[in-house]
């Protein structure tokens, strides 16, 4: 019988490029491609350090000369919603959830596209097709879930959708998009209160929401939730208070390369490679 040894995973970095978040800065990515049997595994624990995936890769922010990019996740246990959460729940409460394979559909992407007309008109997904979307969605080589929200019948009209990776200790929330025509039912906010009762109910501790970033408006709203915790010098942490924060900007604010995969632990105890 013929046994093949798991290959460690090898990073590499982006180029820079203009930051979305942060005028007047440059982004770049330290990423590692997600394939092979040990793919879950690898996204559980590269998740608690910091990583999101995207389609069949994993990426960090690792900027040159910045560091104020921040992953952020709740932790069930500790939340307790604010009075304007509990409103916003009990606004969209006729919402039906409809939780699927990742398989997009038309009625998706014209959600999607109505979304980024609406919200993110000049954004890097601005010119996505059908095509794109549907890679975004479908290639995926660890459990993942496609999250529908829609109105009763009989209209049962699609309102907003989320993208879900299920790790060993949450609920890690990929990508979401809603009807941006209904501003005032905060439905980006209710996707995510309602991700909490899901991982609730599963048993899971927490909800990963992406990055959170000091001084973008457009992060503003994670800091809302309480029991958010956001992973700085190797640790998840209790966020505190936002204003205590500030977008890191000096040469010696992110470690070299080498210095960051080398601290990278591994599910397999395999060496990191860097490229």
């Amino acid at each position: 019988m013929r046994h093949t040894l798991p290959i460690a995973p090898q990073f590499y970095v982006t180029a820079p490029q203009p930051c979305p978040y942060l005028d007047g800065r440059m982004e770049r990515k330290l990423f590692t491609a997600l394939q092979g049997e040990a793919a879950p595994q690898l996204n559980d624990s590269l998740s608690k350090q910091g990583f999101r995936r995207s389609q069949n890769v994993l990426y960090r922010p690792s900027c040159a000369q910045c560091s104020a990019c921040l992953s952020a996740r709740i932790k069930v246990s500790d939340f307790a919603p604010t009075r304007s959460q509990k409103r916003v729940g009990k606004k969209n409460g006729s919402l039906q959830r409809r939780a699927t394979s990742p398989w997009a559909t038309e009625e998706q992407y014209d959600l999607f596209r109505t979304y980024l007309g609406g919200r993110h008109a000049t954004g890097g997904m601005a010119d996505m097709d059908m095509f794109e979307f549907a890679a975004m969605v479908e290639e995926t080589p660890i459990r993942t879930r496609l999250i529908e929200y829609r109105t009763p019948s009989p209209n049962n009209a699609l309102a907003a959708v989320c993208l879900t990776d299920v790790l060993d200790d949450g609920l890690s929330m990929v990508y979401s998009f809603f009807d941006p025509t209904r501003e005032k039912d905060s439905l980006g906010t209710y996707i995510i209160l309602d991700h909490i009762e899901i991982a609730r109910g599963l048993g899971l501790p927490y909800v990963y929401l992406g990055y959170w970033v000091p001084g973008s408006a457009k992060m503003d709203y994670k800091a809302k939730f309480k029991g958010v915790e956001v992973y700085q010098d190797r640790t998840w942490s209790p966020i505190g208070s936002p204003d205590d924060y500030h977008a890191a900007l000096h040469p010696l604010s992110t470690p070299p390369i080498a210095e960051q995969v080398a601290r990278i632990s591994l599910p397999d105890g395999l060496p990191a490679n860097e490229k």
